[in-house]
């Protein structure tokens, strides 16, 4: 049976990346027959907000949950506010699909450059953990008095719930038994009183159950630090929705640049799809110019096969990507002068040529 694959284009240079990261799965499938996708283009985004007064379509959690995975491209353009477009379509499929794993590799690829002075590939590698369905993105609050120049005042209601913590902390230590990695966990716990004081105890909690696997704590405005001085210390890190979402583009800064983050949104039981996408927003100012990164797209489908349970094709498709690089197929953001079309059949290309077998 063939993968059934949501792609959602999204906004801005969205559906240009999408287009590359969809040409690299069909070129897997050209290569393994036994191994086959059905894709169905799903236009929901500002566009249909503009035209419908919605992101998405009523039912549309429904309607995506008979595909086996969902590919998503970016949402946000300047006509309409970023928390509209946000809450509008992303955020409800993570919270309505408990997404609560938000995985982000950090890591230096081979042929690309980080800003940090003299650092090897081996250097910066790890995956960042983010709590991705509640935290400090629960949406919940309200505005007080609205209007009121003196009284007026906004309510971010932060949720931490022991079932939320546990489960993100728990699926941490196991990845970091199963890699042999150490896991570090990233709160504020000497501020936030109530739930950073909460992580940080069930943290302990989790971690005594794993005696094999070495953990630490670091307070996150230290752990911003400890990424630019010393990255290595990091192997696999578990933080809060809020805190992950700053660290991740962080990660991203020191690896070469957004155009490298990939992101997987996923439900680890498999009652529902998970979500594969990049981080690195609609970039309205370039989009049209066919000139967008699409490596963070195409790295995003590597994520998805390996969920899908196709590792082999996942480390063969960031293989290819890093030939790619090395073979100087880049975008301007990279110092290259190629388009983003031709960066992704080049990585199609040298997938064939390093084809099993």
């Amino acid at each position: 049976m063939p993968y059934r694959i949501a792609v959602i284009p999204g906004d801005g240079i969205g559906p240009e990346v999408t287009a590359q990261a969809v040409r690299v799965l069909r070129q897997v499938s050209a290569l393994d027959p036994g191994l086959t996708f059905e894709f169905e283009e799903l236009p929901w985004g500002t566009e249909h907000y503009l035209t419908h007064g919605t992101m998405m379509p009523r039912g549309a959690l429904d309607y995506l949950k008979a595909f086996d995975a969902i590919e998503l491209g970016a949402v946000g353009d300047p006509r309409v506010p970023d928390d509209v477009t946000l809450w509008g379509l992303l955020l409800p499929i993570r919270q309505g699909f408990d997404q609560y794993v938000n995985l982000r590799p950090v890591r230096l690829l081979q042929g690309a450059q980080s800003p940090l002075k003299d650092r090897r590939p081996e250097d910066i590698d790890m995956l960042v953990l983010r709590e991705n369905t509640e935290g400090e993105y629960s949406g919940k609050g309200d505005f007080l008095y609205p209007g009121d120049r003196q009284m007026e005042m906004a309510l971010q209601t932060t949720v931490f719930s022991r079932r939320g913590v546990e489960r993100i902390v728990r699926y941490a230590f196991e990845l970091g038994r199963h890699l042999g990695r150490s896991v570090t966990s990233v709160s504020k716990g000497n501020a936030m009183n109530f739930s950073g004081v909460f992580w940080d105890r069930v943290f302990r909690e989790v971690a005594s159950e794993y005696p094999d696997v070495p953990s630490r704590s670091y307070l996150v405005d230290a752990a911003a630090m400890f990424f630019v001085q010393d990255p290595g210390r990091f192997e696999v890190v578990v933080t809060s929705n809020l805190f992950g979402d700053i660290l991740t583009d962080l990660g991203a800064g020191i690896a070469g640049g957004l155009g490298f983050a990939a992101s997987a949104n996923l439900n680890p039981e498999r009652r529902f799809p998970s979500l594969f996408e990049p981080v690195h927003g609609s970039a309205p100012d370039i989009a049209g110019r066919n000139i967008a990164n699409p490596i963070a797209a195409i790295w995003s489908v590597a994520l998805m096969l390996e969920h899908l349970g196709h590792p082999g094709w996942s480390a063969l498709v960031l293989q290819a990507i890093e030939v790619a690089i090395r073979d100087g197929e880049r975008t301007p953001d990279l110092g290259g002068s190629r388009t983003t079309d031709e960066v992704g059949r080049a990585v199609a290309q040298r997938l064939a040529k390093l084809r099993p077998g």
